[in-house]
């Protein structure tokens, strides 16, 4: 009876096992629209020309990816293979993935459609060893204002800072939206170099590093939005995987950061006190007028200056105007900005100079200037005003008021010239200066041009003799070319010390190429041991040799573990030391 029981059983088993099963298998059928789905297509048979479904309400987020299993168990043979998709859905209801086919064996298999259901958002568990979590809890991207609630005008600043944890790192980042601020007058600030700073972050150690510096003068009151930075960076995070050495090993992952919308409460300025005069500027001012002489003939020209000078929004308001007599010409000003821009704000001068011409003799007054601006340190208005100046016209013809005076002299009045910006007479004596001719004929230029050719001819065969014999030395080429490489890379690690991956690559290759000038031997050729023979037979002390197979590690390593700057600068600065030791020591 039991050996009835054995051969009904193993009967049964065979036939299972020659029936053949292709079958979509799903991870679930319902999920938040911010998940994610898998879906297998299962089959026991080596299947050809496997047709996948349209996938229309879906994003392919990663596949097909493909896996073959096969086992013995108890003597029994099983085969399975098996196509993987992960989808992220495009919107919330309900849909059906449609069927998929396979051809086994010569017959075509379906399988049988699939619905899902897709609803709003939920919050998702957070696996502490998700690299892309790890991410999102390691970097952050904050933006620093200086003050929420100035005046209007009022200079702030935004500095963006990245906030890195101590046990991740950033490959490269790009800007993927920058902030309009529609609503200031703003200025970037030139961040020469990106300097890793010790910090902390919500009462943890942290490092960062600042990605841009901003300065912004409000122009409108109330409330104005700063548009947040965004960012795309590729992160580097620890995984709970080690290397053969127990380092644990790291995951480049894509992460997108936003320093988030921050809201400015600008105050207008009062309105209790402010001049007549004032124009809008704010800050901290000096002004003054002044003049590059006080006495001149008639029709000469003078300068008066108006000047603004200190620390404010010096770019943002207009500078007072000057008041003259009408018997003076006076000439459009000329403006002048000496202005620098850094996390204070503005500081610097503006000025307008004004060219004056006197036509007739007499004293001329220019009357004070007012200059009016809104002191932020004591929240007040103030008031310059400038001295009186005096034009004392000394020489040049008098100006008849009555006009049937006989002895009323004839104004003529010399052009005014305007050279750099300032106006003078035209000068208006010339003097001639005869000068004999010179002639080509036996000069020093007519024997140099006549000798030239016969002093060239012997140097240019002299030369294509010397290039002849370089580019027949082809052993010498070769190892001129390696050391040229050498240089190069060595100069392209230096380049890019702070990103491991290229720094490290750049200098194996410098390493590499610098042995082959020296020993004479292919890439292919290198192996440690080799290389340890090679230079110990070219009398190269020991302890050389072995920093240089160090480098070689450790450029090898780079690819597994995390190095900082300063283990990329002492490795730069070592290759540079044993090369220079080697090439010392080395025969040739």
């Amino acid at each position: 009876m039991k050996l009835k029981l054995h051969i009904i059983a193993f009967l049964i088993t065979c036939f299972a096992s020659a029936q053949v099963t292709f079958e979509a298998k799903v991870s679930k059928k319902k999920l938040g629209i911010n998940e994610r789905l898998r879906i297998d297509f299962v089959m026991n048979g080596d299947g050809d020309n496997f047709n996948p479904p349209s996938f229309e309400d879906f994003t392919i987020a990663a596949g097909p990816s493909q896996n073959i299993s096969r086992q013995w168990v108890n003597g029994v043979k099983s085969f399975s293979k098996t196509y993987s998709y992960f989808l992220a859905p495009k919107k919330r209801g309900k849909f059906t993935i449609g069927q998929s086919t396979i051809e086994i064996d010569g017959e075509v298999y379906k399988t049988l459609p699939v619905t899902i259901e897709v609803t709003a958002a939920i919050d998702k568990p957070k696996d502490p060893n998700d690299p892309n979590y790890i991410a999102s809890q390691n970097i952050h991207l904050v933006a620093e204002v200086s003050k929420t609630n100035p005046y209007l005008n009022e200079a702030i600043t935004v500095v963006y800072k990245l906030y890195i944890s101590p046990n991740t790192g950033v490959e490269t980042w790009r800007e993927l939206d920058n902030p309009r601020y529609s609503d200031f007058w703003s200025q970037n600030i030139n961040v020469k170099e990106l300097k890793l700073v010790n910090s902390t972050f919500n009462g943890e150690d942290y490092r960062y590093v600042v990605l841009r510096k901003t300065v912004l003068y409000p122009q409108k009151t109330g409330k104005l939005n700063i548009e947040p930075l965004t960012l795309d960076i590729k992160v580097q995070v620890p995984t709970n995987r080690r290397d053969i050495f127990g380092s644990r090993l790291l995951k480049t992952v894509h992460r997108t950061v936003a320093a988030g919308n921050r809201t400015i409460n600008v105050k207008p300025l009062p309105q209790a006190g402010k001049p007549l005069d004032f124009s809008g500027a704010v800050g901290s001012f000096d002004f003054e007028v002044s003049t590059n002489k006080s006495e001149l003939k008639a029709t000469e020209a003078l300068q008066a200056t108006i000047k603004v000078s200190g620390k404010g929004n010096l770019k943002l308001f207009e500078l007072p105007k000057l008041t003259l007599p009408s018997s003076l010409e006076v000439y459009e000003p000329e403006h002048s900005e000496k202005v620098s821009t850094n996390l204070a704000g503005m500081q610097g001068q503006m000025s307008n100079t004004y060219t004056i011409v006197p036509s007739y003799q007499g004293k001329y007054p220019i009357p004070s200037v007012s200059f009016s601006y809104f002191d932020l340190t004591t929240k007040k208005y103030k008031t310059i005003n400038s001295k009186e100046l005096v034009i004392n016209v000394n020489e040049g013809p008098i100006k008849n008021n009555g006009g049937n005076n006989s002895n009323t002299s004839t104004i003529i009045k010399e052009p005014i010239a305007q050279s750099g910006g300032q106006f003078m007479s035209f000068k208006t004596t010339t003097n001639f200066i005869s000068k004999e001719p010179s002639y080509f004929f036996k000069s020093k230029l007519f024997w140099v041009l006549l000798l030239a050719p016969f002093l060239i001819l012997p140097i240019a065969i002299f030369l294509r003799h010397k290039k002849e014999e370089r580019d027949n030395d082809v052993v010498g080429n070769k190892v001129r070319t390696a050391n040229k490489l050498a240089r190069k890379y060595l100069s392209e690690a230096k380049k890019a010390l702070g990103k491991k991956e290229a720094f490290y690559n750049a200098l194996e290759r410098a390493l590499h190429n610098y042995l082959k000038s020296k020993l004479h031997i292919e890439t292919s050729d290198f192996s440690k041991d080799k290389i340890e023979q090679l230079l110990t037979n070219k009398s190269v002390n020991g302890d050389a040799i072995t920093e240089f197979i160090d480098l070689l590690k450790s450029c090898e390593l780079a690819r597994y573990t995390p190095f900082s700057n300063v283990e990329m600068q002492q490795d730069y600065s070592k290759a540079a030391r044993v090369i220079s030791i080697i090439d010392k020591q080395i025969r040739r």
